[in-house]
């Protein structure tokens, strides 16, 4: 499974392809840019170069999934969080129009998933995307470490999931949803046998 994650912004937007393969395989990375559109361009020119470079990005990697980076609830400057929502728009649009699903995780969720807790620096992350992926360096600019960092974090997420949809047909298998066996076993006055 090819996860593209894609961190954007109106000035340059990163993007970085993992694959994860089978199942407990470890990710490999398979490309990471920046897409830089002319900051000296009138806006909707910024948001057309913008999306050509996306979808040109789209067509080579082909991904599964793309994974962005939901917008903060509170910014300093208002007008940075209006950008930013054009961008993430554009990028939104390019997979929509590729067929690709599209997925949204916030920065808390990505630092969790990676380094264990919702308030790491931006630096413990970039080194963990870097032992993750097996990188020599940390990836540069931030920009890419960070959308490698939600590719990887979804990626994660992910077979978590896979996990529990496992548990649940082996569950199903046995005529039991999950937490049934719970129920009756209590009702019989007997503890949880799961």
């Amino acid at each position: 499974m090819i996860i593209l994650g894609v961190d954007p912004g109106l000035v340059r937007t990163g993007y970085g392809a993992i694959d994860v393969g089978a199942r407990g395989a470890q990710p490999r990375l398979v490309e990471a840019g920046i897409v830089e559109p002319n900051g000296r361009e009138s806006l909707e020119r910024r948001l057309a170069a913008l999306f050509d470079g996306f979808r040109e990005v789209l067509l080579a990697v082909s991904p599964e999934v793309v994974v962005i980076e939901e917008l903060y609830t509170v910014y300093r400057n208002p007008q940075t969080a209006i950008l930013m929502g054009h961008a993430r728009g554009v990028c939104a649009l390019a997979a929509g129009q590729a067929g690709t699903p599209l997925r949204h995780l916030g920065h808390s969720a990505v630092k969790r998933a990676l380094v264990g807790h919702g308030t790491a620096k931006k630096e413990q992350v970039a080194r963990m995307v870097a032992a993750l992926l097996h990188l020599a360096e940390v990836p540069e600019p931030n920009d890419v470490s960070d959308a490698l960092a939600l590719a990887l974090a979804y990626a994660n997420v992910h077979q978590h999931e896979e996990r529990l949809r496992s548990i649940d047909d082996v569950l199903t298998d046995h005529g039991y949803a999950r937490g049934e066996r719970r129920r009756e076993g209590a009702r019989r006055g007997r503890g949880p046998l799961l």
